[in-house]
């Protein structure tokens, strides 16, 4: 089962909204959800759906909720966990009745955003405390506030790292490949494992976007440009994790791969990488314990790029939280967003970085930090545009479908070559823009 973001995050993105979810914006009785001043005069019963359901089945959202009732005592806090929460909350949007509090769905166009959610407040308001208020800003106001930050990169074990010769983070894509073919030559782990199977881990390979260039402005070129020229973002990762199959760095079998099985299998150094996000270093760490390892074997590095002698990672929002907009207990389901995402310890339990803007970083990146890596935030007033274009486009640039072509083009499953299938997403992103009127 998948417990990480959607990501970035999630994130698994979908088409734009369909034409018959409209929502019940028109009957709302408010269109705000402000924070409340007084935490003893909020109440009424609020239902929070969310994609989370190992921690609503272990009890751990409960204990959250009763942290928040020593604030809130005269709120209830309900939760539905959704198996499948892309596809469930899509179709109860088609009506009033989708929670009080629930994450933002990649279905929901960002300017349809007003439609659904009520406003948090100002983003020039909001921005001098929390991060990311941007992604969910619609004509200067916020409508959603995730829950904590995170940043794709490598999860390894560092032990056959280290028992293949390797102990520095490769700077170049080529470094890289040569520190694999070392962990394949020296030890008896499988150097990079794809989670093909599992589909959405592949997806996590979209946000190479700004790392490589440690540009802030990726998005925008997304948005204005063609993501597979030669030296932009996207092609440099394609490329690598095509050369990681073509080279036979990976699994003997893509199709057989299990992901609740790859975390013990890499914590037992089995298996020596995978590139994810950082949500997943407490998961490894986790399943290392139960093995029986050391969880200080579990390390984090970033993609193998550089810019003037720096790494670069980009620094991205989870699912964001939203109130719905025909709630009527809006104060009180703005109280819990507040709460979960700045007091309840979500993210220090996670090992995830914070919304507040003056919070430390988490112990997961503190590697990141010793190393002088620069985390930077993109700045995403083209998001939605990006969304617009890849959906014309069928690209699928949140999806799995086609890096699942690109490993199957790299391991001899698909006919054809690397700059073939890069070309036809060139060119399919290329008309796509003219079409949005980009």
């Amino acid at each position: 089962m998948n417990h990480r973001r959607t990501l970035t995050g999630t994130l698994v993105a979908a088409a734009l909204l369909a034409s018959g979810c409209t929502g019940g914006g028109g009957s709302s009785k408010g269109a705000d959800a402000k924070a409340p001043d007084d935490p003893s005069q909020v109440s009424g019963t609020i239902k929070v759906l969310t994609h989370r359901t190992d921690i609503v089945q272990d009890g751990t959202m409960k204990k959250y909720a009763d942290a928040f009732n020593k604030t809130y005592p005269k709120v209830k806090v309900e939760f539905e966990a959704l198996t499948d929460y892309e596809a469930e909350v899509k179709i109860r949007m088609n009506t009033e009745n989708y929670g009080d509090v629930l994450m933002i769905p990649a279905i929901i166009k960002k300017n349809d955003y007003p439609k659904f959610f009520a406003s948090l407040g100002t983003e020039k308001e909001l921005s001098e405390k929390y991060r990311f208020t941007d992604f969910t800003a619609v004509d200067g106001k916020v409508y959603g506030q995730t829950t904590n930050g995170g940043t794709p990169g490598f999860v390894y074990n560092k032990k056959v790292w280290a028992e293949a010769g390797v102990t520095d983070w490769p700077t170049t894509p080529d470094e890289f490949l040569t520190a694999l073919k070392a962990i394949r030559a020296k030890t008896d782990a499988v150097p990079y494992y794809t989670n093909f199977a599992a589909q959405w881990p592949l997806t996590s390979w979209t946000y190479v976007a700004g790392s490589v260039s440690c540009d802030t402005g990726a998005t925008t070129r997304l948005a204005e440009g063609d993501p597979w020229a030669e030296g932009e973002d996207l092609r440099v990762g394609d490329t690598l994790l095509h050369d990681i199959v073509r080279q036979d760095l990976i699994e003997k079998d893509p199709t057989t791969t299990n992901w609740e099985g790859s975390k013990p299998r890499l914590a037992k150094g089995e298996i020596a990488t995978a590139w994810l996000g950082s949500w997943a270093v407490l998961q490894f760490r986790q399943a290392a314990e139960k093995a029986g390892t050391n969880p200080d074997d579990i390390g984090f590095m970033p993609f193998p790029a550089q810019v003037d002698g720096t790494f670069c990672a980009v620094l991205s929002p989870d699912y964001s939280q939203a109130v719905n907009i025909n709630s009527d207990h809006k104060e009180a389901a703005r109280a819990w967003i507040d709460w979960f995402s700045t007091e309840s310890g979500y993210a220090d339990d996670n090992l995830l970085p914070s919304i507040l803007k003056d919070a430390p970083l988490p112990e997961a990146l503190k590697p990141y930090e010793e190393a002088g890596v620069k985390l930077i935030e993109l700045d995403d007033a083209k998001g939605g545009l990006v969304k617009e274009i890849d959906s014309a486009s069928e690209v699928g640039l949140y999806g799995p479908a086609y890096r699942q072509d690109l490993v199957d083009l790299a391991r001899g499953a698909k006919d054809g070559s690397l700059d073939d299938f890069l070309a036809d997403l060139s060119e399919r992103w290329t008309e796509a823009r003219k079409t949005v009127g980009s």
